[in-house]
């Protein structure tokens, strides 16, 4: 019986071993800061949000055993790159400049553009014109501040950077700030909160810089990971086709996310 019981021990432990090889660890790297409706911290501590179930049912569907790992938004390429993480999903825009230093799995959502707001019943185009003298407020490390950069830096009084978005949404309830510039759909996320709602409203949406906006948000690789990339294409696909894109989806947005 002892024999049998140890034959039987070995067998569980060697199906639980060839199980565990068969998923590959994988760190996915996300933003530090809270980006709903695409991550935030529940009450619990634990990430919520659109992109985190896009996560799981990417690697569920990979076969992988994803772990989410935190990482301040402008140190997460390098984190990629000195391999501290494996993968960014953290709606990272496709853009050329980024392609110069990693590489980028086929897009899981489209990026919806960029959009001012700022205070209600003020008089402000989105355009270097209409923010001339104002002081305009943008998340560090994104397309955001680059296009502010280019666009508005000769006509806006100052371009201050936030590490969060949260922090320049309420420096704009503040009054510290005229206008904020970010995608439609985080912004939208804002003006559906209280204060949001209370203080603010959409000036309109910048003209477009093909140099700068993306069509598309992906998955960001280190170059020569083609495996990896592989495995998160099929992926995407396979959701996208299975019906859990959209089952998904449909729990925080009106619209199609994933676009054209």
């Amino acid at each position: 019986m002892k024999v049998l019981f140890k034959a039987a021990v070995a067998t569980a432990v060697l199906g639980l071993s060839i199980l565990t090889a068969q998923a590959e660890q994988v760190r996915v790297g996300i933003s530090a800061e809270p980006y709903p409706p695409f991550s935030s911290l529940d009450p619990s501590g634990k990430w919520v949000g659109w992109e985190i179930e896009i996560i799981d049912a990417v690697c569920a569907e990979a076969k992988f055993d994803c772990v989410l790992t935190p990482v301040a938004w402008d140190g997460i390429i390098p984190s990629l790159t000195s391999k501290k993480i494996d993968v960014i999903m953290s709606s990272m825009s496709i853009t050329k400049e980024r392609k110069k230093t990693i590489d980028f799995s086929d897009k899981y959502y489209s990026d919806s553009g960029y959009t001012v707001a700022g205070p209600k019943g003020i008089a402000m185009e989105p355009t270097a014109d209409g923010l001339k003298g104002k002081i305009l407020g943008v998340q560090v490390s994104t397309n955001a501040q680059v296009y502010a950069a280019k666009h508005f830096r000769d006509s806006a009084t100052e371009i201050k950077t936030y590490q969060t978005e949260d922090e320049a949404d309420q420096d704009l309830v503040a009054g510290r700030l005229d206008a904020i510039l970010a995608s439609r759909i985080t912004i939208g996320e804002f003006l559906k909160s209280d204060q949001g709602k209370a203080c603010c409203e959409i000036k309109g949406s910048v003209a477009n810089d093909p140099d700068i906006m993306a069509r598309g948000v992906g998955a960001g690789l280190r170059k020569g990971d083609d495996e990896i990339k592989e495995k998160i294409d099929a992926a995407i696909k396979a959701i996208r086709a299975n019906g859990k894109y959209g089952e998904i989806s449909r729990k925080y947005f009106g619209f199609d996310i994933y676009g054209d």
